[in-house]
């Protein structure tokens, strides 16, 4: 007898950079191609307005990834201009009730679908929900949607990027046996050191010196990132240092976002020469090639992060880490890394160490690569989902007949 497939849906708020839909993608994109379970994805909206950029779903990577995997990817059809609290009218309902119908699983990207997943009209079909912050109480109505899912038996379980999330959201009232722990990983194929010739190749391109000490940030324009800070900590360093370069890429992280015009006018307007060594790239579709040119990988976060995906990337690339103490980013550099304080010096200066102890740290960068490999991380989602599925065939029978929970 041949058995079918675990059927899996995943919901999304909407296709955008960030490093959770990354992330998410990738496991589902992993997931689907291992064979043993039948992946699609269903997004509320078709496109959305993020860091000053309007994104369409169909031009978006991590969409186009998952259509090239053969996974199915559908919208509610939501434009951009909808708030994203209006309540769901009938025909939303009764696609999102179509999919759901025809899946052994659900997983939500974040808590915030949850307030889809909990409507009367969605069926009875276990919920995992996949949690990528260290600061519940930022993700507004999500918070107390995935609470009440979980109250209500309609939580099958919820995987935590980092011990960091799993924390908050058990001090923030999510029963502690729901919440998973699988910590972040990436394509190590994708991410992997450059050789000498590659990487004096790509410097070259963006107009760097070969011999340059370089730090690269990886990371979208928003309060969580400290944008002020990296920039302050940039004018520091630059300043300290006529060979080093600083160069930052992410959605709103070009000079076409009013916001990041005005923080570097206030962090460089006393040194506008420093600014022809800040290069602001935006939206880069080759981060593996932006970081292959770095001596440095950056992150200035105050609040949010949870296993920031920039740092591992970074890392596996060959960057060494510098960070501020947020979510469990300290975790993630212990021993191939630094972890400075808030301030722009302290910063500057991990940014010095880091890239004057880069070689003395190679070794240790390449010895963690296992660790932060995508190929662990999607085969303990893969058991999630299959101990889910499960646990429904064993409980179908005794439901028969049954309502759905209350």
């Amino acid at each position: 007898m041949t058995t079918r497939p675990v059927r899996v849906l995943s919901v999304y708020e909407g296709f955008f950079s960030g490093g959770a839909r990354a992330l998410h993608t990738s496991v589902v994109a992993g997931l689907h191609s291992g064979g043993t379970q039948s992946h699609r994805v269903l997004a509320i909206h078709r496109e959305v307005q993020r860091e000053s950029l309007r994104q369409r779903m169909v031009d978006d990577p991590r969409y186009q990834a998952l259509h090239r995997a053969g996974v199915r990817v559908s919208t509610l059809g939501r434009g951009w201009d909808v708030p994203a609290d209006r309540d769901f009218d009938q025909v939303e309902l009764s696609v999102a009730a179509r999919h759901a119908a025809a899946s052994d699983v659900v997983l939500t990207l974040k808590e915030q679908p949850l307030r889809l997943v909990r409507t009367d009209a969605f069926p009875d079909v276990p919920v995992v929900a996949c949690l990528h912050r260290s600061d519940p109480e930022h993700s507004g109505r999500g918070l107390t949607d995935l609470r009440e899912a979980a109250a209500s038996g309609r939580l099958a379980g919820a995987v935590c990027c980092a011990w960091s999330t799993r924390d908050a959201y058990a001090a923030a009232g999510v029963p502690e046996h729901l919440l998973t722990v699988i910590p972040n990983g990436v394509d190590l194929v994708r991410f992997r050191p450059a050789g000498v010739g590659r990487r004096a190749t790509l410097r070259v391109r963006s107009g760097i010196p070969v011999d340059a000490s370089v730090v690269v940030l990886a990371a979208r324009y928003d309060t969580m990132k400290d944008v002020p800070l990296f920039l302050a900590a940039a004018r520091v360093h630059l300043a300290a240092d006529d060979g080093a370069h600083v160069v930052a890429c992410g959605a709103g992280m070009s000079l076409a976002n009013p916001g990041l015009v005005d923080d570097v006018a206030r962090a460089f307007g006393d040194r506008p020469d420093l600014l022809e060594r800040l290069h602001l790239l935006g939206v880069r579709h080759d981060v593996p090639s932006v970081l292959a040119i770095a001596d440095v990988v950056a992150l200035t976060s105050s609040f949010g992060e949870a296993a920031p995906l920039c740092l591992i990337e970074g890392a596996m690339c060959g960057a060494v880490p510098v960070t501020t103490d947020v979510g469990d980013s300290a975790r993630i550099v212990e021993g191939i890394g630094l972890v400075v304080a808030r301030d722009p010096h302290a910063v500057a200066a991990g940014w010095a160490e880091g890239a004057a102890r880069r070689d003395e740290l190679t070794p240790a960068l390449v010895r963690s690569r296992p660790r932060f490999s995508r190929t662990r991380m999607v085969a303990a989602y893969a058991g999630v989902v299959e101990q889910v599925a499960g646990r429904r065939l064993v409980l179908a029978p005794a439901a028969a007949g049954g309502g759905r929970r209350a």
